[in-house]
Protein backbone atom coordinates (compact mmCIF):
# COMPACT_ATOMS: atom_id res chain seq x y z
CA UNK A 1 0.00 0.00 0.00
CA UNK A 2 1.23 3.35 -0.52
CA UNK A 3 2.21 5.98 2.10
CA UNK A 4 -0.57 8.10 2.73
CA UNK A 5 0.70 11.54 2.83
CA UNK A 6 0.47 13.78 6.71
CA UNK A 7 -2.99 14.61 7.33
CA UNK A 8 -4.92 11.81 5.39
CA UNK A 9 -5.92 8.63 7.16
CA UNK A 10 -8.40 5.70 6.52
CA UNK A 11 -8.56 3.59 3.65
CA UNK A 12 -7.52 5.56 0.96
CA UNK A 13 -7.01 4.30 -2.45
CA UNK A 14 -4.15 6.66 -4.52
CA UNK A 15 -5.63 8.14 -7.77
CA UNK A 16 -2.67 10.29 -8.97
CA UNK A 17 -0.15 11.76 -6.90
CA UNK A 18 3.47 13.76 -8.11
CA UNK A 19 5.99 16.62 -7.67
CA UNK A 20 8.12 18.82 -9.34
CA UNK A 21 11.39 16.84 -8.14
CA UNK A 22 11.27 13.26 -6.41
CA UNK A 23 12.94 14.41 -3.13
CA UNK A 24 10.73 17.22 -2.07
CA UNK A 25 8.94 16.51 1.49
CA UNK A 26 5.62 17.58 2.81
CA UNK A 27 5.13 20.54 4.81
CA UNK A 28 4.30 19.77 8.41
CA UNK A 29 1.06 20.57 9.23
CA UNK A 30 0.85 22.84 12.52
CA UNK A 31 -2.82 23.55 12.69
CA UNK A 32 -6.08 23.41 10.65
CA UNK A 33 -8.30 26.14 9.23
CA UNK A 34 -12.02 24.91 7.95
CA UNK A 35 -14.25 25.69 4.49
CA UNK A 36 -16.46 24.58 2.11
CA UNK A 37 -16.71 24.66 -1.40
CA UNK A 38 -19.95 23.39 -2.94
CA UNK A 39 -20.61 22.06 -6.41
CA UNK A 40 -23.94 21.46 -8.16
CA UNK A 41 -23.87 18.28 -10.87
CA UNK A 42 -26.97 17.69 -12.95
CA UNK A 43 -28.21 15.98 -15.84
CA UNK A 44 -28.84 18.16 -18.71
CA UNK A 45 -30.64 17.37 -22.13
CA UNK A 46 -30.82 13.41 -23.34
CA UNK A 47 -28.87 14.59 -27.28
CA UNK A 48 -28.98 12.16 -30.00
CA UNK A 49 -25.66 11.69 -31.72
CA UNK A 50 -25.18 9.76 -34.67
CA UNK A 51 -22.49 7.52 -34.60
CA UNK A 52 -20.35 6.18 -37.85
CA UNK A 53 -21.84 2.47 -38.65
CA UNK A 54 -23.87 2.61 -35.73
CA UNK A 55 -27.46 3.63 -34.79
CA UNK A 56 -28.15 6.72 -33.41
CA UNK A 57 -27.02 7.33 -29.79
CA UNK A 58 -28.99 8.95 -27.15
CA UNK A 59 -26.60 10.96 -24.61
CA UNK A 60 -27.30 12.49 -21.35
CA UNK A 61 -25.18 15.73 -20.79
CA UNK A 62 -23.61 16.62 -17.51
CA UNK A 63 -23.44 20.03 -16.54
CA UNK A 64 -21.70 21.22 -13.12
CA UNK A 65 -22.31 24.97 -12.00
CA UNK A 66 -19.22 27.21 -11.08
CA UNK A 67 -18.81 30.55 -9.69
CA UNK A 68 -15.95 32.80 -11.29
CA UNK A 69 -13.98 34.90 -8.73
CA UNK A 70 -15.04 38.49 -8.42
CA UNK A 71 -12.77 39.68 -5.39
CA UNK A 72 -9.99 38.63 -3.22
CA UNK A 73 -7.80 35.55 -3.17
CA UNK A 74 -8.45 33.64 -6.63
CA UNK A 75 -9.91 36.54 -8.22
CA UNK A 76 -10.91 35.60 -12.07
CA UNK A 77 -11.03 31.70 -11.13
CA UNK A 78 -13.46 29.59 -11.32
CA UNK A 79 -14.27 27.63 -8.37
CA UNK A 80 -17.13 26.37 -6.50
CA UNK A 81 -19.00 28.10 -3.90
CA UNK A 82 -17.61 28.17 -0.40
CA UNK A 83 -15.86 30.26 2.28
CA UNK A 84 -15.13 29.89 5.95
CA UNK A 85 -16.47 27.86 8.78
CA UNK A 86 -18.07 30.15 11.21
CA UNK A 87 -17.67 29.07 15.28
CA UNK A 88 -20.77 27.14 15.41
CA UNK A 89 -21.68 26.21 12.47
CA UNK A 90 -21.20 22.67 11.36
CA UNK A 91 -19.01 22.29 7.74
CA UNK A 92 -22.52 21.50 5.78
CA UNK A 93 -23.96 24.66 7.68
CA UNK A 94 -21.38 26.16 6.40
CA UNK A 95 -21.79 24.98 3.08
CA UNK A 96 -25.42 25.65 2.73
CA UNK A 97 -25.11 29.25 3.96
CA UNK A 98 -22.27 29.79 1.02
CA UNK A 99 -24.26 28.54 -1.41
CA UNK A 100 -27.02 30.40 -1.03
CA UNK A 101 -25.04 34.16 -0.31
CA UNK A 102 -22.96 33.71 -3.24
CA UNK A 103 -25.23 31.71 -5.95
CA UNK A 104 -28.71 32.36 -4.37
CA UNK A 105 -29.74 28.90 -3.96
CA UNK A 106 -30.55 26.08 -2.03
CA UNK A 107 -29.58 22.89 -2.45
CA UNK A 108 -29.78 19.14 -0.70
CA UNK A 109 -25.89 18.74 -0.79
CA UNK A 110 -23.90 15.71 0.53
CA UNK A 111 -19.99 15.16 1.37
CA UNK A 112 -18.22 14.50 -1.32
CA UNK A 113 -14.52 14.69 -0.44
CA UNK A 114 -12.02 16.44 1.35
CA UNK A 115 -8.78 18.70 0.52
CA UNK A 116 -5.90 19.48 2.15
CA UNK A 117 -3.31 22.34 0.80
CA UNK A 118 -0.51 24.60 2.25
CA UNK A 119 0.90 28.25 0.87
CA UNK A 120 3.74 29.99 1.26
CA UNK A 121 1.41 32.53 2.74
CA UNK A 122 -0.21 31.41 5.95
CA UNK A 123 1.43 28.90 8.58
CA UNK A 124 -2.00 26.36 8.90
CA UNK A 125 -3.44 24.43 6.43
CA UNK A 126 -6.45 24.41 4.51
CA UNK A 127 -9.08 21.71 5.58
CA UNK A 128 -11.91 22.02 2.75
CA UNK A 129 -14.88 20.08 3.27
CA UNK A 130 -16.73 19.39 -0.60
CA UNK A 131 -20.06 19.04 -1.83
CA UNK A 132 -22.39 18.26 -4.11
CA UNK A 133 -26.08 18.42 -5.29
CA UNK A 134 -27.50 16.64 -7.76
CA UNK A 135 -30.36 19.52 -8.15
CA UNK A 136 -31.60 22.97 -6.76
CA UNK A 137 -33.68 25.42 -5.64
CA UNK A 138 -34.21 29.19 -6.37
CA UNK A 139 -32.67 31.16 -8.93
CA UNK A 140 -29.40 31.48 -9.49
CA UNK A 141 -28.10 34.79 -8.97
CA UNK A 142 -24.99 36.64 -9.43
CA UNK A 143 -23.48 38.11 -5.92
CA UNK A 144 -20.76 40.65 -5.38
CA UNK A 145 -18.11 37.75 -4.57
CA UNK A 146 -19.02 35.12 -7.65
CA UNK A 147 -20.67 35.05 -11.29
CA UNK A 148 -22.19 31.62 -11.88
CA UNK A 149 -22.08 30.06 -14.74
CA UNK A 150 -22.72 26.47 -16.13
CA UNK A 151 -20.38 24.41 -17.75
CA UNK A 152 -20.48 21.03 -19.61
CA UNK A 153 -18.70 17.86 -18.02
CA UNK A 154 -19.08 16.07 -21.40
CA UNK A 155 -18.82 18.99 -23.87
CA UNK A 156 -19.02 16.72 -27.39
CA UNK A 157 -22.83 16.69 -26.52
CA UNK A 158 -23.79 20.20 -25.93
CA UNK A 159 -23.61 23.39 -26.37
CA UNK A 160 -22.52 24.50 -23.29
CA UNK A 161 -18.16 25.93 -22.62
CA UNK A 162 -16.58 22.89 -21.31
CA UNK A 163 -15.31 22.88 -18.03
CA UNK A 164 -12.33 25.70 -17.48
CA UNK A 165 -9.78 24.26 -16.31
CA UNK A 166 -7.31 26.51 -17.71
CA UNK A 167 -8.61 29.11 -15.54
CA UNK A 168 -8.98 26.89 -12.29
CA UNK A 169 -6.66 26.53 -9.61
CA UNK A 170 -3.84 23.54 -11.08
CA UNK A 171 -5.27 20.85 -8.73
CA UNK A 172 -8.46 20.79 -9.60
CA UNK A 173 -8.09 18.54 -12.92
CA UNK A 174 -6.92 16.34 -10.44
CA UNK A 175 -10.39 15.83 -8.62
CA UNK A 176 -13.25 17.25 -10.21
CA UNK A 177 -13.24 14.15 -12.38
CA UNK A 178 -14.04 12.34 -9.23
CA UNK A 179 -16.61 14.94 -8.08
CA UNK A 180 -18.65 14.29 -11.12
CA UNK A 181 -18.70 10.52 -11.37
CA UNK A 182 -19.69 10.51 -7.28
CA UNK A 183 -16.45 8.78 -5.92
CA UNK A 184 -15.38 9.91 -2.62
CA UNK A 185 -11.98 11.39 -2.75
CA UNK A 186 -9.04 13.05 -0.85
CA UNK A 187 -6.43 14.95 -1.33
CA UNK A 188 -3.61 17.11 -0.32
CA UNK A 189 -1.26 19.44 -2.26
CA UNK A 190 1.33 22.08 -1.01
CA UNK A 191 1.69 25.17 -3.48
CA UNK A 192 5.08 27.46 -3.61
CA UNK A 193 4.87 31.08 -4.45
CA UNK A 194 3.31 34.51 -3.95
CA UNK A 195 -0.70 34.49 -3.27
CA UNK A 196 -2.04 34.04 -6.52
CA UNK A 197 0.81 33.27 -8.44
CA UNK A 198 1.52 29.94 -6.46
CA UNK A 199 1.88 26.61 -8.25
CA UNK A 200 1.53 22.84 -6.93
CA UNK A 201 4.91 21.39 -5.85
CA UNK A 202 3.46 17.85 -4.41
CA UNK A 203 0.62 16.55 -4.52
CA UNK A 204 -1.74 13.73 -4.01
CA UNK A 205 -5.19 12.33 -4.86
CA UNK A 206 -7.15 9.19 -3.73
CA UNK A 207 -10.83 8.11 -3.20
CA UNK A 208 -12.21 6.21 -0.04
CA UNK A 209 -12.96 2.73 0.03
CA UNK A 210 -15.07 0.92 1.74
CA UNK A 211 -14.57 -0.90 4.98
Amino acid sequence: MDQLPPGITGNVKRFLSGSQKDALQWRQIKTLKHYTNAFVVQDGKVRSLVVPFLSTAHIKEVQILLGMKKRGWGIGKYNGFGGKVDQGETPLEAAMRELEEEAGIQAPLEYAGTLIFLTDDVEWAFHIHIYRADSYTGTITESEEMKPEWFSASPDTTDLPPIPFERMWETDEAWIPLLISKKTFIGRADFVGPKDQSKPYKWWYGTVEDS
